[in-house]
């Protein structure tokens, strides 16, 4: 008989970063989830004037990565700007230095559902109304989706792993969980992963909004965004990257690093039903559940929270509420669940980055974020809901979902107990 292959290793974050509507990094970001406020407000990147919607979820302070010099900063793409932001504050929480003797060690996967469309959007204006001659020569390497984790590599040194995973409104959590796995093959011992996002152009909100999937509540906009509520008519758009640094155990404990998590589990599978509309039998976004709780190892009762991908569209909250009844079974009873995109909006391919930061904070803090402006409940989305103000629970494992369209789920398990 061959040897028996070596176990799997266990993977840690050491590090969180992120630049949101919420804050311009983690600890604004935190309390302000913590303390239910709204990053929702009249959209100012654009003139929105004849859009249906007039809303969004902005950053609004400025962006100035320190790897980049002033000649640097104009010209490279806003999505980018973010990645390289909230990367400098995750690795400084880290405290991970990568140098000549780790960094063909440390990776990097930063995942973006559209990336650098801004850049694309500009020069093709610049195209018909200036001529072939003046489009920069910026516009495809600025353009593609994977140049945030190009861009942190060449910053900062990390030549392990580099991809960028693009799947919707999952980019973010499938890029930790994805990334999870290379570590625990033993291909890293380091990535530095998650989402980054720059999506409120003009082409993207009247694409969504010739959907109806955004919110018209333009009179009202930190109301807008209202998961689960029986008023919802719409997600809300937001920008942003959230950002972690993943170590195996036993890497940063030999540098004695502080570890603030573990990936305990990861979980990913497809509705195969529609191009945009999820599964109603919730089926595919259960077996996605199901598969995180299995990789993690342990059974649905220890779940202690979920942060729930619900974007506040009428069709997609309830099918997510069938899911984890159909995950959890009575445990969903007293299994508290929030929508931290009530207060963030929905960072589309960046979402899964920042949720998953928020859920540490929520391991870490004791106090689970809540759902905002979740005042009339829809009976279809009977939970228990963190509605409207934080609730201080200890808890040792979470979970967190992220679903996009083309029917693509991910799921992540993230706990503190046995650290």
């Amino acid at each position: 008989m061959g040897a028996e292959s070596a176990p799997a290793k266990r993977v840690v974050v050491t590090g969180v970063g992120c630049v949101t509507p919420l804050g311009a990094n983690y600890p604004a970001t935190m309390d302000a989830a913590l303390a239910g406020v709204s990053g929702v407000g009249p959209l100012s990147h654009f003139d929105a004037k004849d859009f249906s919607c007039r809303i969004a979820a902005e950053y609004h302070s400025e962006l100035a990565p320190g790897v980049l010099g002033p000649r640097d900063l104009r010209r490279t793409d806003r999505c980018v700007l973010f990645a390289l932001e909230a990367t400098a504050e995750a690795l400084a929480d880290s405290g991970l230095e990568i140098d000549q003797g780790n960094r063909d060690r440390v990776g990097v996967a930063i995942g973006s559902g559209i990336g650098g469309l801004g850049t694309l959007l500009e020069n093709d204006a610049i195209l018909w109304d200036k001529g072939p001659r003046r489009v920069s020569p910026f516009t495809i390497p600025m353009g593609i989706v994977n140049m945030s984790s190009g861009m942190v590599s060449v910053h900062h040194g990390a030549r392990g792993p580099n991809v960028s995973h693009v799947s919707a409104c999952a980019s973010g959590a499938h890029a930790i969980g994805e990334s999870a796995e290379l570590i625990k093959r033993g291909q890293a011992d380091a990535m530095i992963v998650g989402g980054a996002e720059a999506p409120i152009l003009g082409l993207t909100v009247a694409g969504f909004a010739s959907m109806k999937a955004l919110s018209t509540r333009n009179d009202d906009p930190e109301k807008a965004s209202r998961p689960f509520d029986r008023g919802r008519d719409g997600f809300v758009v937001g920008e942003g990257a959230g950002i972690l640094v993943l170590e195996s155990l036993e890497h940063a404990r030999a540098r004695g690093a502080t570890i603030r998590a573990e990936v305990m589990g990861y979980g990913a599978t497809a509705d195969a039903t529609h191009m945009v509309a999820p599964d109603a039998s919730g089926q595919g976004a259960s077996r996605c559940m199901e598969l995180a709780l299995e990789d993690a190892g342990i059974p649905p009762e220890q779940v202690g929270y979920v942060n729930a991908h619900a974007t506040s569209t009428p069709a997609g909250d309830p099918a997510e509420v069938i899911a984890l009844r159909r995950t959890f079974g009575s445990h969903v009873e007293r299994l508290p669940v929030s929508a931290t995109k009530s207060m963030t909006g929905h960072l589309l391919g960046a979402a899964g980055g920042v949720e998953a930061i928020m859920v540490i904070g929520a391991l870490e803090k004791g106090r689970l974020p809540p759902t905002i402006n979740l005042d009339d409940p829809d009976p279809d989305c009977e939970l228990d809901h963190v509605a409207n103000r934080a609730r201080s629970v200890r808890v040792g494992a979470a979970l967190s979902n992220s679903f996009g369209f083309g029917g693509t789920n991910a799921c992540l398990v993230l706990g503190v107990d046995g650290l």
